[in-house]
């Protein structure tokens, strides 16, 4: 009976561990892999059934093609991109990924689970095997540097870009490429580029590469 009553305890803290890590996660990732293309045409509250027959008769008097026509991937930039300049030196640096909660999180039961303002280090309970590669795609000598570099040929390396067409850059280097916008920075405190990012230990790495010429 106590053997059983630990492996519940036990399930359940790793439960409420994972949770934790799955919303840092979701903090990190979400503007990185999710792209806002606009909203096509009105959009409508759906409070009753009735509403919802006049949605569709309004979506079936839209030109769709015509407006999906507008949305253009190969222009996509994010809004809250940034710009950050290139390395005057080289440098490594260590950044405390300790995540703090901006709210409550309901046990579901009427209580709290995790009170706002709880704070706890994910690395402390997960790894993160890939490295990722920050630059700028508009900088010729960061796409060049990165094209140079062993970075370009590991299969573990994610590459962002901070700006420049994501579709062109995916082109140039023949694998995906992703966004790093206002909220990747800051989680990395990322100040310069290029830099390269990965774990080491209870913190992640950043190492700032000087790019020469061009």
């Amino acid at each position: 009976m106590l053997m059983q009553q630990s492996q519940t305890v036990l399930h359940k803290s790793r439960m409420r561990i994972k949770f934790l890590i799955g919303l840092w996660l979701f903090s990190v990732a979400s503007s990185a892999y999710g792209q806002d293309l606009g909203t096509v045409g009105k959009v409508y509250p759906i409070t009753e059934r009735s509403a919802v027959e006049e949605i569709k008769e309004r979506a079936s008097r839209i030109d769709w093609k015509k407006h999906l026509g507008r949305i253009k991937p190969e222009n996509y930039r994010p809004a809250n991109r940034v710009y950050l300049p290139r390395a005057a030196r080289h440098a490594v640096r260590f950044v405390d990924m300790s995540y703090t909660l901006d709210m409550d999180i309901p046990d579901g039961k009427g209580g709290v689970l995790y009170p706002q303002g709880y704070t706890f280090n994910p690395l402390d309970y997960v790894s993160y095997p890939r490295t990722i590669v920050i630059i700028n795609a508009e900088d010729k000598g960061q796409v060049k540097w990165f094209l140079k570099s062993d970075y370009a040929r590991r299969v573990d390396v994610v590459l962002m870009i901070t700006d420049g067409a994501f579709l062109d850059m995916g082109k140039k280097v023949h694998r995906p490429v992703y966004y790093a916008d206002s909220r990747i920075v800051d989680k990395f405190k990322v100040k310069v580029l290029p830099s390269v990012v990965k774990q080491s230990g209870r913190a992640m790495e950043v190492t700032e590469y000087v790019v020469k010429g061009l």
